[in-house]
């Protein structure tokens, strides 16, 4: 999507040879109209495909999530990444580990908000080693849904997660893919 490649060089920094900074726009504050962009392709990618429920991780993919969600007309929820007190033990809970982070976490749905054979599209900001996504998609498989596709507003190919996710027969849709930096800059695959 070349208007998110624009706005990732005109705004992103990258910090490392790993990292690219996008709290300007995407995960800290949030751009609406780069958000719509990204739902608008999104929703594009899956509009021939039944969805019952999008799914997402905390935080930073709950704007993009909500959008699609929206759009869409179905229901949004997020896996959440401490347990709350109110929660009983009623859930299903996937451990991620957060390259960014450099954490892992227990990562809890409700079972009441992953169905028996719902058809789920999981939406987040990145994907990058595609821990986050298998932790997801593992907790769709726990409910027994069908993950039916994977959106990633910026993908890093370089750090492999597509080809997890994709193993797991789940299609892959990203609104930008970079696949190394260079020179402090991103360069995007064609």
């Amino acid at each position: 999507m070349k208007q998110l490649e624009k706005v990732i060089l005109e705004k992103g920094r990258v910090l490392n040879d790993e990292v690219l900074k996008v709290d300007s726009f995407i995960n800290h504050q949030v751009d609406p109209e780069v958000i719509e962009q990204i739902t608008d392709y999104f929703v594009e990618q899956f509009k021939d495909t039944k969805i019952d429920k999008v799914l997402t991780i905390e935080t930073s993919g709950l704007p993009i999530a909500y959008s699609v969600a929206l759009r869409l007309g179905v229901k949004m929820v997020f896996a959440k990444k401490s347990k709350s007190q109110i929660v009983d033990d009623n859930i299903y809970q996937e451990e991620v580990r957060s390259f960014t982070r450099g954490t892992v976490s227990n990562v809890t749905v409700a079972k009441n908000y992953i169905l028996k054979d719902e058809r789920i599209l999981i939406v987040d900001d990145f994907l990058a080693m595609g821990n986050a996504a298998i932790g997801l998609i593992n907790l769709c498989e726990k409910g027994g849904a069908k993950c039916v596709g994977f959106c990633a507003a910026i993908e890093k190919s370089f750090q492999g997660g597509r080809k997890l996710i994709e193993a797991k027969n789940v299609p892959v849709v990203s609104a930008a893919i970079i696949k190394s930096f260079t020179n402090g800059k991103p360069v995007f695959e064609e």
